[in-house]
């Protein structure tokens, strides 16, 4: 079972048996994903990316990535740019930035 003590550096193991096999199938790749999601943010520049977007970007399901942006927001490495975007299910969505777009 993944750790909890590890988020965000591992995937958080969830309150079920299938979210802790889940995030222990994730053990190993975690590091590979988010390096991809904050590279494509980074290339992303000022526009940002949504999580849906990202995964589109990256031709992976939402759900693989999604939780990737939870990380490296906690290890600030990517924040809330303040803009909000639609969704293809049209709900408002984070747009994340690299923290130095924002600064600059």
């Amino acid at each position: 079972m993944a750790d909890a003590g590890n988020y965000p550096h591992a995937p958080a193991p969830g309150w079920t048996d299938t979210s802790a096999d889940a995030a222990a199938s994730l053990e190993g790749v975690t590091a590979r994903l988010q390096r991809m999601a904050l590279r494509a943010i980074r290339r992303a520049g000022r526009r940002g990316l949504t999580a849906h977007e990202l995964a589109t970007t990256l031709h992976l399901e939402r759900t693989t990535i999604q939780p990737r942006t939870s990380e490296l927001r906690r290890l600030g490495r990517i924040i809330d740019s303040g803009q909000r975007r639609f969704n293809p299910n049209r709900k408002r969505a984070i747009v994340w930035v690299v923290k130095e777009v924002r600064d600059a």
